[in-house]
């Protein structure tokens, strides 16, 4: 069985240890201590006299601190020890730990403490099976210090652990002969750095302001403040309150600066996805702008800086085109993977596009609208000039790389773009979904062109090709005989027969027909993708359906988020209802925080969410499908220079007050009750 994890995380740098706070090389999963997708630590182990340390209780303080209390031998030595253990952990950009021991007895105690350390310097791509790598070891006892170092070229990076107490250092780690009198203690302090080098030996941090050591004090502080500038929620419903301030807590904890910028953005979530992706952090601000709206700006500046420039076949790169993630390891740095900077998404294009709008709908920031203009304007013509490869006037993806992804749709897993029967269409493809985004984002880009920046022509233009992608795309991907949307289709225009959950992504776009809402509703809300949890990724009953498979039968939060959201745009209340429950229901049975996926098996069949174990936790777009249910509950949505509130709540919700809403009102109070549904007349067949 795998055993119990427990991290500690700021940002992008993250410790994972067992439940004795060991660090020891694990090939299923990330173990040790990592930085800017480098382990700078892959064994940690403490032990007393020899003997490893068994735990008697953990308390996870913050998500950036940890304390352990641990008795030296087997499970048998609990009771009436002579010895215990206390190890308190904490990370900024740095790792601390404070080691304690007790002695209980009314002898004096001599005990040896020792703290192995080694360093792979491992890449997180490659942490299944590291290469070997030649780590220049350097103990110096005198300084109390042990520095790991390695070094390719340009690239170096550096480990430095020291002790504030007396030490015998090694070349394997740290030695402590320690005398304690009766029912006395000794303690250390051990700080732990992580140094990120460039080509001219400096740590690559040391001139960001972002990235200057932060103090304890001051990460308290900053979740403090973090808190109190988020919305107060008052819920009848008990899961309610407490998943909506562990929401904001991992989605604070899940925030970084990049290394050229000073502003924090979210990066996608522990363990493999610890960095800037595109898509998740453009849908986690699109997520939580009800109530965090100052994360969008700066996560569209950022995105904006990187767009792409130029027509790069090895990072899938075209002038116009949105990032789709960005790496420090070694081998993007070397181009052994698609390189630190990659491109190979279709989605964050438009969606880029989307969220300036809907930002400037929420805040009334139009003076980001002007600064991002030639940004938002690049993204518009990438679409058309880049993104159309079989000139039909669907967006469409090819991967160019080598080393790139082959799906580059939010369904990013090699074989998760198929129809019914399991055969995967030729590329280049084009999903249902993205249409709509395109869709979405030309008509977003006509108001911000007519309203802000005085081009009523461009706007008009952006208008007709709406207009005729919606036309073409009802007429091409729709399936008469079977009442809903294609998944894809194949370079030939051939429809990829597959029932799928992308198309809950299309009410969101809007681009279906009020004629057609229905039956895409009564799909989405039928047993075959309905799981009683949420939306399945794929339905049962056609041959790749998995309930374990990540984008083949799986429930996704942030999936069923876009499509309760969807539903409520037709005014499926009671559709999108169900959904927030059912994704709440999966908060009360397992906790926060929300995974990123849990099994699509039926809920009758099980009785409980199966979390599957590749899937990540914290994730950003997890913790915020939390809010954009939230909102989506309360019909939550920017008037002019109003709140609009239109509640519709699950049964058994009792009553919500949402209250300090940010936006260009200023700050705004909301309040829904759950009998609000009964008064509704039009909703979906839920079976």
């Amino acid at each position: 069985m795998k055993q119990e994890t427990v991290h500690v995380m700021a940002g992008n740098t993250f410790a994972v240890s067992d439940a004795q706070g060991d660090m020891t090389p694990d090939p299923l999963t990330l173990v040790g201590l990592f930085s800017f997708d480098t382990r700078f630590l892959s064994r940690w182990v403490l032990t007393v006299d020899g003997q490893r340390l068994n735990s008697l209780s953990r308390d996870e303080t913050t998500y950036f601190e940890a304390k352990f209390v641990l008795v030296p031998g087997a499970a048998s030595h609990y009771v009436d020890a002579d010895v215990s253990v206390i190890r308190y952990r904490a990370i900024s950009e740095s790792l601390y730990e404070q080691v304690t021991v007790l002695n209980h007895a009314t002898e004096p105690a001599r005990l040896t403490v020792r703290l192995e350390i080694a360093s792979d310097f491992a890449d997180t791509a490659e942490i299944q099976r590291p290469r070997p790598r030649n780590v220049q070891v350097t103990p110096l006892s005198d300084e109390r210090e042990l520095r790991l170092c390695y070094q390719r070229g340009r690239f170096a990076r550096e480990t430095i652990v020291s002790s504030t107490a007396p030490v015998e250092v090694d070349a394997a780690g740290m030695t402590f002969r320690i005398e304690l009198p009766p029912n006395g203690s000794w303690s250390t302090d051990l700080h732990v750095r992580t140094l990120v080098r460039g080509a001219g030996g400096r740590d690559l941090r040391e001139s960001v302001t972002a990235h200057r050591e932060p103090d304890l004090r001051d990460m308290r502080d900053d979740l403090r403040r973090w808190r109190e500038s988020a919305p107060r929620l008052i819920a009848e419903h008990d899961v309610l309150a407490d998943a909506y301030d562990a929401a904001l807590v991992n989605l604070l904890a899940l925030q970084y600066a990049p290394l050229a910028h000073s502003e924090r953005l979210p990066i996608g979530g522990m363990p493999w996805a610890m960095t800037l992706y595109g898509r998740d952090a453009l849908i986690t601000c699109l997520e939580t702008l009800p109530f965090t709206p100052d994360v969008a700006a700066a996560t569209l500046r950022t995105l904006a800086y990187v767009q792409g420039g130029q027509l790069d076949d090895h990072h899938d790169e075209e002038p116009g085109k949105i990032l789709a993630e960005s790496r420090y390891g070694e081998t993007a740095v070397f181009g052994e993977l698609a390189g630190s900077v990659y491109f190979g998404a279709a989605d964050t294009t438009p969606l880029f596009v989307i969220l300036l709008d809907e930002y400037e709908r929420w805040s009334g920031d139009s003076a980001l609208v002007h600064e991002l203009r030639h940004p938002a304007r690049m993204a518009l013509d990438w679409i058309d000039r880049y993104g159309d490869l079989t000139g039909d006037g669907y967006l469409r993806y090819l991967r160019r790389s080598p080393s790139g992804v082959e799906n580059q749709c939010w369904k990013n897993s090699p074989g998760a773009i198929v129809d019914r029967h399991g055969r995967v269409p030729d590329a280049p493809r084009a999903t249902c979904e993205l249409q709509g985004y395109v869709y979405d984002a030309k008509l977003r880009g006509a108001r911000l062109a007519r309203q802000f920046l005085g081009d009523a022509a461009y706007a008009d233009r952006l208008e007709r090709d709406a207009a005729e992608l919606k036309e073409r795309f009802n007429r091409d991907f729709w399936l008469p005989d079977r009442g809903y949307y294609a998944l894809a289709l194949t370079p030939d225009g051939e429809p990829v027969d597959a029932l799928a959950s992308n198309m809950g992504h299309l009410l969101w776009s809007h681009i279906v027909p009020a004629d057609r809402a229905a039956a895409v509703a009564e799909h989405l809300m039928g047993p075959r993708l309905f799981s009683g949890w949420g939306v399945r990724t794929l339905a049962k009953g056609q041959r790749p359906y998995n309930p374990v498979g990540a984008h083949v039968g799986a429930v996704w939060p942030s999936d069923n988020a876009i499509i309760a959201a969807g539903l409520r745009r037709y005014g499926y209340d009671e559709a999108a209802a169900r959904i927030a429950a059912g994704i709440y229901g999966v908060v009360e049975a397992m906790g926060t925080p929300t995974p990123e996926m849990i099994a699509g098996y039926d809920r009758d069949l099980t009785g409980y969410p199966v979390r599957l174990p590749n899937a990540g936790r914290p994730q950003s777009w997890s913790s915020g499908a939390l809010l954009m249910l939230l909102s989506t509950m309360l019909g939550l949505g920017p008037c002019g220079d109003n709140l609009l509130v239109d509640p519709a709540l699950p049964r058994g919700f009792g009553r919500i007050e949402l209250l300090g809403v940010p936006g260009r009102w200023g700050r705004a109070d909301a309040y829904g009750r759950d009998h609000a549904l009964a008064d509704r007349g039009r909703r979906v067949s839920l079976r």
